[in-house]
């Protein structure tokens, strides 16, 4: 490391070229939640503590341990968002949209903040892409969140995630489970903090990383076994319905998300290439979360978050790269004062055209400056000297195969896009 400052610890920089791939990853994301009629939403970075602290639970790691809080200049106690959905169901609170179209439907994308032990894949400013549909409680909504993720990870060619998807059932069979669970935690020979965790919300011991807490709960009682019809019925009809749109998934009765408002549908995205940091999204529907941030309705809703950052992990670790073509497609060589000046206007010309353009600043041989064309990515490279000037004439390179040609400098948009057409 050099300089007198770095970036904090667990805090990613993304420049080229791996930036390329992080905005692929996102671009990817955001489209198909795009095309699925998700409109973009863009929330505050900080929002006020309670809100996550009533939204996201408070026995939960997040709030209890995880959050970036700090008063403000005015005494009032403010938290870097740890999570999106909280966030979404404040905005459409605060600005009427549950008195408008139903469901409310948007797509963000951004930094949130968990201060975690910084590991591959798990950093204090993660970047993720989330979806929110709120408003309307129905199976074929869960099936479309769902399949938006799935289509955006298949976008990018990833393929070896497997999706993991249960029911954590709903307000008719959730009180009955959660007597039968802490029953059964209650006669295990837990830590003091562990058996206050499962006296306050005892699912949140299932989602204990530990192993000796994993084998002491392998044979707890499942959700699965405790759904009420209505709850058994809606997880069934999701089934039915990721089957129709060949989306494959495994049930998971024991899976167990990191918030405290899901309900009903809860699924993980899960890619083993990333060892122990093996989830690369997940969601869930929420009933009772708009109440609990203080709505004046109760409407459910569903969603995902996706880590970006985990994303180009999984796809690196399967060998994909989804960058793309280099980051222009033309690169300019000017020899000289005069050539660089008439080369600064050629590039105008070809931006407005729609042609990415980029030159060979400073003084740069023209040896140096093609290496700088090949580093570029760029298919094309136009080279123009003294000589050329003088007769309007430039030199075009196909840098993908060495073919070159000299054109009148009026022509270089024309040949240009219609090389890069081939």
């Amino acid at each position: 490391m050099s300089g007198e400052f770095a970036a904090p610890k667990g805090i990613p920089d993304y420049f080229p070229p791996a930036s390329a791939d992080f905005l692929a990853v996102r671009n990817a994301l955001t489209g198909a939640a795009h095309r699925a009629g998700y409109g973009h939403i863009e929330l505050p970075i900080f929002e006020d503590t309670a809100l996550f602290a009533r939204g996201v639970g408070e026995s939960t790691d997040v709030v209890s341990k995880e959050m970036y809080t700090f008063a403000d200049r005015g005494g009032r106690s403010v938290t870097l968002r740890p999570e999106g959905t909280a966030g979404v169901m404040r905005a459409v609170i605060q600005h009427g949209l549950d008195r408008g179209q139903l469901p409310v439907k948007v797509c963000y994308a951004g930094p949130f903040f968990r201060y975690e032990r910084p590991q591959a894949g798990r950093y204090r400013q993660l970047q993720q892409v989330g979806i929110e549909a709120i408003g309307v409680d129905d199976p074929a909504l869960d099936t479309e969140v769902i399949a938006v993720a799935d289509e955006g990870y298949k976008s990018l060619g990833l393929s070896g995630y497997r999706l993991e998807f249960t029911s954590l059932g709903d307000e008719t069979c959730r009180p009955q489970y959660r007597e039968a669970l802490q029953e059964f935690l209650f006669g295990l020979d837990l830590d003091e903090p562990t058996r206050e965790r499962a006296r306050i919300n005892p699912l949140r011991v299932l989602d204990d990383k530990r192993p000796e807490i994993k084998e002491m709960t392998a044979s707890a009682p499942l959700m699965l076994d405790h759904l009420s019809d209505s709850a058994r019925e809606h997880f069934d009809e999701v089934r039915r319905g990721l089957d129709r749109l060949g989306v494959e998934y495994v049930i998971n009765p024991r899976l167990v998300r990191g918030l405290d408002y899901y309900t009903k549908t809860t699924f993980e995205f899960v890619h083993d290439g990333l060892g122990a940091q093996s989830g690369i999204g997940g969601g869930g529907r929420y009933d009772g979360l708009m109440k609990q941030v203080g709505g004046k309705q109760d409407l459910s809703g569903i969603g995902f978050g996706i880590g970006v950052d985990r994303t180009v992990l999984a796809l690196e670790a399967e060998g994909v790269s989804v960058a793309g073509e280099g980051r222009v497609q033309v690169y300019g060589v000017p020899l000289g004062a005069a050539a660089k000046s008439e080369l600064v206007y050629v590039a105008g010309q070809l931006r407005a055209a729609g042609v990415s353009v980029d030159l060979a600043y400073g003084d740069r041989g023209l040896k140096g400056a093609m290496k700088a064309a090949d580093r570029s990515g760029a298919r094309l490279a136009l080279v123009l000297g003294d000589r050329e000037l003088e007769e309007r004439t430039i030199e075009v390179k196909d840098l993908s195969n060495g073919e070159q040609r000299k054109i009148s400098l009026d022509d270089v948009v024309a040949t240009a896009r219609a090389l890069l057409a081939e």
